[in-house]
């Protein structure tokens, strides 16, 4: 992985990370919120204060005085332009071109799912900079971030999930090719037109910035592209980003229409009582997400999922272990071939990712495609559309025979899939007991909320062919 080193304390010292239990701040001198105050960049409702949880700050209620409640729709936060650290899109060019050849490379290699890198890039160039107006901010970020990509060797081993190993050696690669970027454009810079301050800049530091943004950016409306429409744009907030997750937050950001200032304030959704943390919905993810940007899992995550290859080899292997005779999703009807091709699954170029769990329990156009291939009636087949085949909702279109082999297909599809997990999740909650902390914690939870989707599925999809079979 990355040399990590644990020089990384203070503006003037080389770019480090280090991984350990506990995340310091990088300056911890100083409260955030009274930094903040002295900016004059925000206003705060009295009642809030600043409190140290993993090391990684957070915000919550306290008594303020006689009020001991926020009530619903108060602003707690309000939060002026001048302190959204962001990259502005009419001016990024002239950014760009300002500081050194090293920032254009952000403008073409970096994947879009690698988006947190353009930003930390500038977020590099701000913790180096000698009085940046945002050092207050910078310092009192985490020294380090417990995302995969800087787990041991052995614990991204261990988390047991293809997609998601894919996903970290993915990002790992890019960070160490990206150095080997920046270190060629940077050999010719004269120092004094350095964009870091002199400051190497390396894999390590280069995912630090890229796990700062991506734990704490939020993709908001930045400026009105060419046809008058917004575009979301990732800034850090100071302050606001210190609100914890949750699908049930207690607050909302609300951004102004002015097009000039684009204030930012944390709105009360629900009253929250004293001690109650402030807590915002990160966005509607799965784990991948979660564990990939924010460096947690969430438990009985209702937006888990897990990935699966749509696979005739594979579909006629679970039909034939659930009992289904003659399936042939190797070698489907001419038919049924065409409507696999409208469902993206057949054709020159088919999107062959499919998934269980969500909110959907099976994606949509894997029930449809079961359902067809496991139908032998073109006529019966032919009177519905592919909304309705897609649907688990609408109880068997094609025949009751037709539905439970279905399920009992996807149910053994299941099975399958626990099966290639190495481990029982008993003997994961084992691990756990025995006292399994740090980066091996989170991989052992990541993996054990994988297969509780598996089996949440199983038992849905039983459900079905329960209520379809009673007389």
């Amino acid at each position: 992985m990355f040399a990590c080193r644990r020089d990384f304390r203070n503006m003037c010292k080389p770019f480090s990370i280090v991984l350990i239990a506990d995340t310091p701040r990088i300056n911890p001198q100083s409260s955030l919120l009274v930094k903040l105050d002295r900016r004059k960049s925000k206003e705060v409702d009295n009642m809030i204060r600043e409190v140290d949880g993993d090391g990684d700050g957070c915000i919550n209620l306290h008594d303020g005085g006689a009020e001991h409640v926020i009530s619903k729709f108060r602003i707690q936060i309000f939060m002026y332009t001048n302190i959204h650290l962001l990259c502005r899109r009419e001016a990024e060019e002239d950014w760009v071109m300002a500081t050194s050849k090293t920032v254009m490379l952000a403008k073409e290699p970096i994947p879009q799912e690698l988006w947190a890198m353009k930003l930390g890039l500038k977020l590099l160039q701000e913790r180096a900079k000698v009085g940046s107006f945002w050092w207050p901010y910078i310092s009192n970020l985490p020294e380090t971030y417990t995302v995969p990509i800087f787990f041991p060797g052995e614990d991204i081993k261990n988390l047991h999930y293809a997609p998601l190993l894919h996903q970290v050696n993915k990002r790992c690669r890019f960070l160490l090719d990206f150095e080997q970027e920046v270190k060629r454009a940077l050999a010719s810079v004269k120092p004094d037109s350095h964009p870091f301050g002199g400051q190497e800049v390396d894999a390590s530091s280069l995912g630090w910035a890229m796990s700062a943004v991506s734990s704490r950016a939020f993709r908001l409306y930045g400026e009105k592209d060419q046809n008058g429409d917004r575009i979301h744009i990732p800034m850090m907030l100071p302050l606001i980003d210190m609100c914890n997750h949750s699908f049930n937050p207690n607050a909302r950001i609300v951004q102004e229409e002015d097009t000039d200032t684009m204030k930012m304030q944390v709105v009360a959704e629900t009253a929250i009582k004293e001690d109650d943390p402030l807590l915002l919905c990160y966005g509607c993810l799965n784990n991948d997400f979660f564990l990939l940007d924010y460096g947690f899992v969430i438990h009985s995550n209702p937006f888990d999922c897990i990935e699966l290859k749509y696979d005739g080899a594979l579909l006629d292997a679970a039909s034939t272990a659930a009992g289904v005779s003659s399936p042939n999703f190797s070698a489907p009807a001419p038919w049924q071939e065409l409507i696999l091709s409208q469902l993206n699954l057949s054709g020159e170029t088919p999107d062959l990712k499919v998934s269980l769990g969500g909110q959907e329990t099976v994606e949509g156009r894997l029930v449809a495609a079961l359902r067809v291939v496991l139908s032998s009636n073109v006529e019966t087949v032919q009177k519905y559309d592919l909304s309705t085949l897609k649907s688990l909702d609408v109880e068997a279109p094609l025949g009751v025979a037709n539905d439970i082999a279905v399920f009992r297909t996807l149910i053994a599809l299941c099975v399958i899939a626990l099966e290639h997990f190495p481990t029982k999740i008993m003997d994961d909650e084992s691990l756990l007991k025995q006292g399994a902390s740090g980066s091996t914690e989170l991989a052992i939870q990541y993996r054990i909320q994988k297969k509780c989707v598996i089996i949440d599925v199983m038992k849905n999809l039983s459900r079905r062919i329960y209520v379809i079979i009673l007389p």
